[in-house]
């Protein structure tokens, strides 16, 4: 149990190795923070523009991700980043990206809907309202976006994952697009699956990604359950959800890694 939740804790501990590595983000990433008063903290935002964005009038549809310390940047990254600005700039994608730092010791409050009797944690909905009442207007404001649900997406793996699901149910409104990886159910379950029931309808694009050896075995199981769930509340034939089951994949950056320049062409 010890080793399971340390896969979802990222318990992030710097090593000598890592602080001696070289930044890897490209010139198209930078850095901003902002207040957080739902949170009582300040944020630290990693800021993603298409290449092209300063010579261009374009409006610019919005990806927001949490973990950003694991998206851009090998030496922040825990063990090893996901490649999101060079992957986006392989694909010339025409897409902002704004990454969400992590609470440190409070990444799990943060990123989970609901207490668990036994890890705590539950603070997800004021990580939400920050997103969408805080964070989001600011974005807005400042940059050229395409505001409306069908150009807002979000997306996050493990906890952020777990918290990406819940915000589409939450939030139907602002969020037209999900990327979720190797969600986190087993946190939340009942209370996700509950929820899932409860809710009537569910509009959102999904892009569903897991390994099968991903060291938990109720992983694909609630995956498959929670697609179940989604599936019956709208017609299949809108392709609005996409499931991938990677074969050998691991709870881990790699996998994450792999799959992200799939998901975000097939979401955008």
């Amino acid at each position: 149990m010890i080793q399971r939740l340390a896969l979802f804790l990222f318990v992030f501990i710097a090593t000598d190795q890592i602080l001696a590595q070289a930044n890897t983000a490209s010139k198209q990433v930078t850095t901003f923070s902002i207040e957080a008063p739902q949170l009582n903290c300040t944020k630290k935002i990693w800021l993603y523009l298409p290449k092209n964005y300063q010579n261009s009038k374009k409006k610019y549809p919005v990806i927001y991700m949490h973990d950003a310390q694991n998206l851009f940047d090998a030496k922040t990254s825990f063990v090893g980043e996901w490649n999101v600005d060079e992957k986006l700039d392989s694909l010339n994608a025409q897409v902002i990206v704004v990454g969400i730092e992590h609470g440190n010791e409070k990444r799990m409050d943060e990123l989970t809907p609901y207490k668990n009797a036994k890890y705590g944690g539950g603070n997800a909905d004021q990580y939400l309202d920050f997103i969408v009442k805080t964070l989001k207007p600011a974005i807005d404001s400042k940059y050229r976006t395409k505001t409306n649900t069908k150009n807002t997406g979000i997306m996050g793996s493990s906890l952020g994952g777990l918290v990406s699901y819940y915000a589409i149910l939450k939030y139907p409104e602002v969020f037209g697009k999900a990327g979720i990886f190797s969600p986190s159910f087993w946190f939340n379950r009942k209370e996700i699956m509950e929820l899932t029931e409860k809710t009537t309808k569910i509009k959102t694009k999904i892009y569903f990604l897991c390994g099968d050896n991903e060291g938990d075995a109720d992983m694909v199981l609630d995956l498959n359950k929670i697609d179940d769930l989604v599936s019956e509340k709208r017609c299949e034939c809108k392709n609005l959800t996409k499931k991938q089951i990677v074969k050998g994949g691991q709870h881990n950056e790699k996998l994450w890694r792999d799959g992200f320049a799939n998901a975000y062409i097939w979401l955008f």
